[in-house]
């Protein structure tokens, strides 16, 4: 059976070299690209007849740091998922990250057990994110807390939003609420200008917020 491919960039060359010895020995996974900055890392991309499915993105890096990168394979590459991997534990680090399309924010002390539980939930439920990032969503959420208690949702809004707090896929959602993908798509994009939230974890902590999930 084929592994998962994992890019690292990472301009710290010895723990790059590092994480990537130790990925190699996971039974599911194997690093196929290795940069030491975006700029270098989209140059492979463009060259590459394969694409990582998922990236270990550092934060602060030379020529195109973390957020910039993640950024812009959002907009160019979508289905690279980005996990920020990173010694940075600034709130406004991790909310710039994840605002900017990384699936999860760790902590480069992390056990290689998180590691890997954390890559498998990316491919999986499509995001990973440990309590440290999972409260400071919550934090960044409370901030508007005021603005969205006031928010009126339509009814199939309100059942899009409980359906979304699950584990359904969009297109399992559509087939419940008898809607076409697209409409689904409508109704998510509609919810995140509500709302101001950014991804489908926001949509989740906002629910479970207010007694919806």
């Amino acid at each position: 059976m084929s592994k998962h491919s994992i890019a690292i960039i990472d301009d710290h060359l010895l723990f790059a070299q590092s994480l990537k010895s130790l990925i190699d020995t996971f039974d599911d996974f194997k690093v196929t690209h290795q940069a030491n900055n975006g700029k270098t890392f989209i140059e492979q991309l463009d060259k590459s007849s394969n694409l990582p499915e998922i990236a270990l993105m550092d934060m602060n890096m030379p020529f195109m740091d973390g957020a910039e990168t993640t950024y812009w394979l959002q907009k160019n590459y979508p289905s690279i998922k980005v996990l920020a991997l990173s010694m940075d534990d600034n709130e406004n680090s991790i909310l710039k990250m994840i605002r900017n399309g990384a699936k999860g924010y760790l902590l480069k002390d992390i056990h290689p057990d998180i590691l890997i539980e954390a890559l498998k939930s990316v491919l999986k439920e499509g995001f990973y994110h440990t309590k440290r990032v999972s409260d400071t969503l919550v934090s960044s959420l409370h901030t508007n807390t005021k603005k969205k208690s006031s928010t009126t949702l339509l009814d199939r809004e309100l059942e899009f939003l409980k359906l979304a707090s699950t584990e359904m896929t969009y297109k399992e959602i559509a087939n419940v609420m008898n809607l076409s993908p697209k409409t689904i798509d409508g109704y998510r994009e509609q919810l995140f200008k509500k709302l101001d939230v950014k991804n489908r974890i926001g949509l989740v902590i906002y629910a479970l917020k207010n007694g919806i999930a």
